[in-house]
């Protein structure tokens, strides 16, 4: 795999730590977390017809957010760190991606909201290429799950699940093949290593 744009390291759970749910659900802040998510989604939708001004994230996302992408891909902290470390990269490297036609299954608990969706996303590989794969029109399918929290209206942290290891696999390259192969070279010394 090729080098991660963003930043890779052990991701936290929510800054706020209460990401777990003891209580009974506010049925009404839930709902209102999940509609920010869903009308964040659909500006991220009219990349097609204005590019990146006409997603108005500014709209959705806290201006200090934490995007926090699988390795590979990174974590991202700010908007501009998230468009140039991901958002842009994924857009010139997929520039037709589309979703599968299916709305996915999502959950909100207060300010937590989760999508599901396997798989998620159909896209071809070309513009600019993405991730070290070479633009060659490959088409793919994207599986991943995101969660988010979303802090007094504003997105402030979207953990993001990618199977990059499938998305490689659908372009011919196993990933995990190629460790074992490289890891052979790591082998232990033994005493005749040295003689």
């Amino acid at each position: 795999m090729a080098p991660s744009l963003g930043r890779e390291w052990q991701v936290p759970g929510p800054a706020t730590q209460d990401g777990l749910a003891l209580g009974p659900r506010d049925g009404p802040r839930s709902d209102s977390s999940q509609q920010l998510v869903l009308d964040m989604l659909a500006g991220l939708s009219r990349y097609a017809s204005g590019g990146v001004a006409a997603m108005q994230l500014e709209r959705f996302w806290h201006p200090k957010m934490n995007w926090y992408g699988p390795a590979g891909i990174g974590t991202a902290r700010g908007l501009a760190a998230f468009r140039h470390w991901h958002q842009i990269p994924f857009l010139n490297g997929m520039p037709n991606r589309r979703g599968t036609g299916g709305k996915g299954e999502f959950l909100a608990d207060g300010d937590y909201v989760a999508v599901t969706g396997w798989p998620n996303m159909h896209a071809t590989i070309s513009g600019d290429g993405w991730l070290g794969i070479a633009p060659a029109g490959q088409q793919i399918t994207m599986r991943s799950l995101d969660f988010w929290r979303c802090e007094r209206g504003l997105i402030r942290e979207n953990w993001v699940l990618v199977d990059l290891l499938h998305v490689y696999r659908q372009v011919g390259v196993d990933v995990l093949a190629r460790l074992r192969e490289f890891n052979k070279a790591r082998a232990p010394l033994t005493l005749q290593d040295w003689a």
